[in-house]
């Protein structure tokens, strides 16, 4: 069983509904217990970081989802999934991540100064959150998209994107006024910034992807 750790935020039911079209067992939970015994863990998330964090703390979630992902239990974050996995971000001002992979979340910042980490493109008509369809150019291949070709379009919603201190876990990489990390892939971790569940056939093939790697774990 995979559990979807539902903590107020983020596309739940999308997620959910993915999962049972790939013929997945899945479970929305809040419950610790649950999220211990469950096979897989995904963390889907829309919003703010500050508020997730908060949100998992509270809600006595943090702690054991740490403690599964160092176990060696599969793990998928989306979006804000995959951001909490660093150690900090700028939104809003300074606030710690899981640190599970090092590095920062910060803003994209158009017609100002880029950030260690990014390259800076042309920002010509490009508006804050970058939302709509766009490419994962892949530097590496997760088991996930063995039926994935490179540069297929995802959907994107996000105002913030990752900048790891580890280049071995970046997976793929998306041009949007500056080349950012739009998936990273670490042992049983993989978490992308885009939105498989609303990707369509691309999106559901990653999910699936996901269910036959916790079957096999």
């Amino acid at each position: 069983m995979i559990a979807i750790v539902d903590y107020g935020m983020g596309n739940i039911r999308s997620v959910e509904k993915g999962f049972l079209k790939m013929g997945a067992e899945v479970r929305v939970t809040a419950d610790p217990k649950v999220i211990s015994d469950a096979a897989g863990i995904v963390l889907p998330g829309v919003g703010a970081f500050k508020d997730c964090m908060r949100n998992l703390d509270s809600m006595n979630l943090l702690g054991v989802i740490v403690k599964e992902i160092e176990k060696g239990k599969p793990y998928l974050g989306i979006c804000l999934g995959l951001q909490i996995l660093f150690s900090d971000s700028e939104e809003f001002g300074f606030c710690r991540g899981m640190d599970i992979l090092k590095g920062r979340v910060v803003r994209f910042r158009f017609g100002h100064e880029v950030p260690d980490g990014g390259e800076a493109g042309s920002c010509q008509g490009l508006k804050i959150p970058h939302m709509g369809w766009n490419t994962a150019r892949l530097s590496r291949r997760p088991p996930l998209f063995r039926e994935i070709p490179d540069d297929t379009y995802f959907y994107f919603v996000h105002s913030y994107y990752v900048v790891p201190e580890e280049e071995g876990v970046i997976a793929s990489r998306t041009e949007y006024g500056v080349d950012f990390v739009s998936m990273v892939w670490k042992d049983n971790v993989i978490a992308t910034q885009f939105h498989p569940e609303k990707s369509q056939g691309a999106g559901l093939k990653i999910l699936k992807g996901f269910n036959e790697m916790v079957c096999g774990s």
